[in-house]
């Protein structure tokens, strides 16, 4: 059982709504802050205005670079990722190129983490990689788990939201299989409840990505 307080700082909240208005942003940060969220996780045009309503504010701002597909060319996530940053992002949620990664050609989708990492590690920030689990046997998920971590990226990140499915148990059992200490996990999927977050934390995700974060805390008192 964890406290509101505790669940919270395992909380990316995410509005990725292609028909978000600015109101429902301005609401989701004001909600994170409330709720001290780890993070909010917002589509790139949003970030300018994510940023300013999070000036005075510890929660700190996620958006998502090839989104969400994963496949736009690599020089073309490289320079999402730098505007990202320019705009106040520190936390970047990629999607990998799925379709080299089913093609076996395992070291270009390895070389554009080792690219994305070096940019956001750069000026500080953090890279997660989505590598879509929905579109991955088991073996696929630790392979694409290992290429995350020999690329350099600081989590692996279970799905986008727009896939063939969300997150499920089994995905970050793999992951956590093949994963070394340093990579952590982030799920994300279809999480809508207290229950479903918690028992993915016990099997290993380290960070919860849900557009459902204000119930999911809402189903918990404080202790």
């Amino acid at each position: 059982m964890l406290t509101r307080s505790e669940m919270s700082r395992y909380i990316d909240s995410t509005l990725l709504r292609p028909d978000a208005t600015a109101e429902e942003i301005r609401r989701l940060c004001e909600e994170a802050a409330r709720y001290r969220f780890f993070a909010v996780c917002v589509n790139p045009g949003r970030l300018e205005l994510a940023a300013r309503c999070l000036e005075a504010e510890e929660v700190k701002l996620c958006t998502v670079v090839g989104f969400p597909l994963g496949a736009n060319a690599t020089v073309i996530k490289v320079k999402e990722a730098e505007t990202a940053m320019e705009a106040g992002a520190t936390e970047l949620d990629a999607v990998m190129n799925i379709g080299l990664f089913k093609d076996g050609n395992y070291r270009a989708v390895e070389e554009e983490v080792q690219g994305l990492a070096r940019l956001v590690h750069d000026r500080g920030g953090i890279l997660k990689i989505i590598i879509e689990t929905g579109y991955l046997n088991p073996e696929e998920i630790r392979l694409a788990t290992r290429l995350v971590a020999a690329g350099g990226a600081d989590f692996v990140k279970t799905c986008t939201g727009f896939g063939p499915r969300g997150v499920a148990g089994d995905d970050i059992i793999y992951i956590r299989s093949s994963a070394p200490p340093s990579l952590k996990i982030k799920a994300s999927g279809g999480i809508e409840s207290y229950q479903q977050a918690l028992g993915l934390i016990e099997l290993g995700a380290d960070r919860i990505g849900t557009s459902h974060a204000r119930s999911i805390i809402s189903e918990l008192m404080e202790i």
